[in-house]
C-alpha cells in the first residue's frame, strides 16, 4: 500500500470515528505498526521456505514438460550470464529474481563491472576498479608476438594442471569472488540511489515511486523494460516513532567484487549435477561441466591439493573463509565488534575476535545455548545467509532495548547480507597487450569517440579497423594466441570474433576481445578453459522438497553406493524357474493345392512364452502369406508348441499342421 493511500484511508477512519488529532495520531500509530508486523510475517514465512538465494530467471522457453521452461537456469546459461568481452570491466549478467534474509526482489539487467570497495575509504559504496593481473616477465622478454604466444600458453597450462614447480602462475592468474548484496536503506528522499555500475544499465527512474509504478505496470501488464532496466526493490516501514509516526526504508542491492588473496585451484569447484538442465538437452555430467548452465560449489573443506569429499559439515568451510575476506559497507577498514542480545562478546569458531564489519554466517560465543550449543549460524534456517554489520547512517537501524543486571540500555544495529555469484579468473589477456594498441579510456571521453570517429567499425582492413581501443572496445589480444576466430556465442553477447585496430603505426592489427569472457577460445596444446565459475546458491535448496529431491537424485544415480538405503532389492533373489525369452514359431507348410504351399509365422514375447508354460493358451495372430493370415490359439504341451485352435476349428483350412516349429 502506498504511503498517500495509506494515510487517507487512516484519515478517513478517524474522520469516520469523530476522533481528535491525537486519537488520530494513535490510529495512524497502531496501522502502521500492524503493517509492519504484516511485512515481518511475509520475511518470516519466506525465510521457512528457503534459503538466500536466486529464485527465477526470466521466462524464455517452454515445452511438453515442466522442465523445459526456465528456472535459475535461463536460455542461455546459470543465472542468466553472457558476455560482453569487448568490454574491458563488464562482465555479463541479465536480471534475475532473488531472496536474501526473507526479502524477495528482483534485479534490473546486472552487467557489473569488476569493481571492489576502496580499500583507502571508509565512505558509503566508495569503489574502485580491481587492478588486472601484470603478464609474467618471461613471456614479455619474448621478441615477438609468435614467441610470447608460445610462451604465455605454458602458463595457461601451467594454471590449468595447478602446477606452479616451474611456472608459478599464482601472481598472474587471480581469482576474484564477485557476490550479491543487499540491505533496508534510510528513504530520506525520494531519489533513487543507482544500486552500482554498469557500463551498458541503469535504473530506468528518477525516483523511487516512479520504478515501484513501472514495475507494477509492467507486472499488470505483462510487458517488460525492452532494455531490462525495471527492478522490484520493496520498501518497508522499520519502526514506528514514538508511537505514531513509521519510518520507512527502501531495499537495494549491488554486485560487487573482491580480489581473493589465498589461492584456490581450479579442482576446489564441485559440479552441482543439475539433472533437470541435462534432461533438457540429454547431456552427460561431462558436457554439462564445460556449459554456460553449469553451476559450482566451493562449500567444503579442500583437503589438499587433489582432493574433494562429498559431506556435510557443521564449521567453516572454503567457501566462509572466502567470504570472511569481504567487507560490508564500512569497506576494508572497518572493524567492529558484535555482541548477542545477553551480552555474550561475538567471535570466530576458533575463539579469536571476529571482526563483524566482514561477511560471515558462523560466530561462536562463551555461554552454551539450550541445547548445549555455542557455535551457532546467522539467522534461523539459512545455509546461504552472511551478513556484515556497519555504522553507516544510510543502512537502516533498528533498536532493542536489553536490561542487564537491572540496567537497561537501548542498543542500535545495522546489518547488511551478501551471498556469492561467482569466481572470476582474471589473467594476463586482460593486460597483455604486444601491439601496443593504444588505450583511450571512456568511450565517451574526446579520446575514447576518436576509436570510431570516421564511421570506423572494426572491418579487417586500415581504412575501416578501430583507432585504438577504449573501454567498450577492448580488442588487444592477438588473433594466432588461440586456435580458431571461432566463438560461442548467445544473442545476449556482444563480442565479436576477430577485428582490426590500428597500432601506433598505422599498421592493422588483427586482435581478439580481452575482457571477461565465461569460456576462453580454444589455445592451442592447452584445450578449452572457464573463466567463470558460477557458484550462486539457489533460493530452492532450502525448502524439504529439494532436499529430499537432491537426496533421492544422489541414491538413483549413484545406486551402486546406495543399495543399501533402497527399501527392496533392485533384484529378486534366484527364480526357481527358468528366464524366458521371445520366440518366434513358424506353421508348417500348407497342403491345400488350391492357394499352393506356403508357411505363416507367429511371434511370441517373452511374457507369452512364460504364460504358456504355465498352461495358458496364446492368441496371435499370424504373418500374411498366399494373401491370407490366421488367428492361432497356440499351446504348449509335452515339450512341443502346438497350433490346438485355427481360427474356429482345430486345424487351419489350407493344410498347415498342429505342430509349430521355433525358428527364432
Amino acid at each position: 500500500m502506498g504511503r498517500a493511500v495509506f494515510l487517507l484511508l487512516t484519515f478517513a477512519i478517524c474522520a469516520y470515528l469523530g476522533q481528535g488529532e491525537n486519537d488520530a495520531s494513535v490510529q495512524i500509530g497502531m496501522l502502521a505498526r500492524q503493517l509492519m508486523l504484516q511485512q515481518f510475517f511475509v520475511e518470516e514465512r519466506i525465510r521457512s521456505e528457503g534459503h538466500s538465494g536466486i529464485k527465477q530467471t526470466r521466462y524464455m522457453a517452454t515445452g511438453t514438460k515442466s522442465y523445459y521452461s526456465n528456472t535459475h537456469v535461463h536460455t542461455g546459461g546459470v543465472g542468466a550470464i553472457h558476455e560482453h568481452a569487448n568490454n574491458q570491466r563488464t562482465v555479463g549478467m541479465g536480471e534475475f529474481t532473488v531472496v536474501m534474509n526473507g526479502v524477495e526482489f528482483r534485479t534490473r539487467h546486472n552487467d557489473y563491472s569488476l569493481s571492489m570497495p576502496n580499500p583507502d575509504s571508509t565512505a558509503y559504496n566508495d569503489i574502485v576498479d580491481i587492478p588486472f593481473p601484470e603478464v609474467p616477465p618471461a613471456v614479455l622478454t619474448k621478441p615477438d608476438v609468435e614467441s610470447q604466444s608460445e610462451e604465455l600458453r605454458e602458463w595457461f597450462k601451467a594454471w590449468r594442471d595447478n602446477d606452479f614447480s616451474v611456472r608459478d602462475f599464482r601472481p598472474y592468474f587471480k581469482p576474484v569472488l564477485c557476490y550479491l548484496e543487499g540491505g533496508w536503506t534510510t528513504s530520506t528522499s525520494d531519489k533513487i540511489d543507482e544500486p552500482f555500475t554498469s557500463d551498458r544499465h541503469f535504473i530506468d527512474a528518477q525516483k523511487w515511486s516512479e520504478l515501484m509504478e513501472k514495475v507494477r505496470y509492467t507486472s499488470y501488464t505483462g510487458s517488460k523494460s525492452r532494455l531490462e532496466n525495471f527492478a522490484y526493490l520493496p520498501v518497508t516501514i522499520m519502526e514506528v516513532a514514538n508511537g505514531t509516526t513509521p519510518v520507512y526504508a527502501q531495499w537495494n542491492y549491488r554486485i560487487m567484487c573482491h580480489p581473493i588473496k589465498r589461492h584456490v585451484p581450479l579442482h576446489a569447484f564441485h559440479l552441482v549435477d543439475d539433472i533437470k538442465t541435462r534432461k533438457m538437452q540429454q547431456e552427460k555430467t561431462e558436457k554439462l561441466s564445460m556449459s554456460r548452465k553449469a553451476r559450482f560449489q566451493i562449500n567444503h573443506i579442500l583437503r589438499d591439493k587433489n582432493s574433494y569429499r562429498d559431506e556435510g559439515s557443521r564449521r567453516s568451510t572454503l567457501l566462509d573463509e572466502l567470504m570472511y575476506e569481504i567487507p560490508g559497507k564500512e569497506n576494508y577498514l572497518g572493524n567492529i565488534k558484535d555482541t548477542t542480545l545477553d551480552g555474550n562478546i561475538v567471535k570466530r569458531e576458533d575463539g579469536s575476535p571476529l571482526n563483524a564489519a566482514y561477511y560471515h554466517r558462523f560466530f561462536k560465543v562463551a555461554e552454551k545455548d539450550a541445547m548445549g550449543e555455542a557455535l551457532h549460524r546467522r539467522g534461523y534456517s539459512d545455509d546461504n545467509l552472511f551478513m556484515a554489520k556497519t555504522t553507516q547512517p544510510k543502512i537502516a537501524s533498528m533498536e532493542q532495548t536489553v536490561c542487564r543486571r537491572r540496567k537497561c540500555v537501548t542498543e542500535t544495529s545495522r546489518w547488511t547480507y551478501a551471498f556469492p555469484l561467482e569466481i572470476i579468473y582474471l589473467t594476463p589477456l586482460n593486460s597483455w597487450n604486444p601491439y601496443k594498441l593504444e588505450y583511450k579510456g571512456d568511450s565517451k571521453s574526446e579520446a575514447g569517440m576518436t576509436v570510431t570517429a570516421g564511421k570506423r567499425n572494426g572491418i579487417l582492413n586500415e581504412a575501416k579497423a578501430y583507432n585504438g581501443t577504449n573501454r567498450k572496445l577492448y580488442y588487444i589480444t592477438p588473433n594466432e594466441f588461440f586456435q580458431n576466430t571461432q566463438i560461442e556465442k548467445t544473442n545476449a553477447d556482444t563480442a565479436r570474433g576477430s577485428v582490426g585496430v590500428l597500432d601506433g603505426n598505422g599498421v592493422m592489427r588483427k586482435v581478439k576481445a580481452a575482457g571477461t569472457r565465461i569460456f576462453f577460445p580454444e589455445i592451442p596444446d592447452v584445450g578449452r578453459l572457464r573463466q567463470r565459475y558460477p557458484i550462486m546458491p539457489i533460493h530452492a535448496e532450502g525448502s524439504t522438497i529439494y532436499k529430499n529431491l537432491e537426496a533421492l537424485t544422489d541414491i538413483v544415480m549413484d545406486i551402486q553406493d546406495n543399495m543399501e538405503l533402497l527399501r527392496k532389492p533392485l533384484v529378486s533373489e534366484p527364480s526357481t524357474h527358468p528366464k524366458y525369452e521371445g520366440i518366434t514359431l513358424e506353421l508348417t507348410t500348407a497342403t491345400n493345392e488350391f492357394v499352393g504351399p506356403h508357411v505363416h509365422i507367429a511371434e511370441l514375447t517373452a511374457e507369452d512364452v512364460e504364460d504358456a508354460m504355465n498352461g495358458e493358451r496364446i492368441v496371435k495372430e499370424t504373418s500374411e502369406a498366399a494373401g491370407h493370415t490366421h488367428w492361432l490359439k497356440i499351446a504348449y504341451k509335452k515339450g512341443k508348441w502346438l497350433a490346438v485352435v485355427c481360427g474356429n476349428v482345430p486345424q487351419c483350412w489350407d493344410g498347415h499342421g498342429r505342430e509349430m516349429e521355433v525358428i527364432e
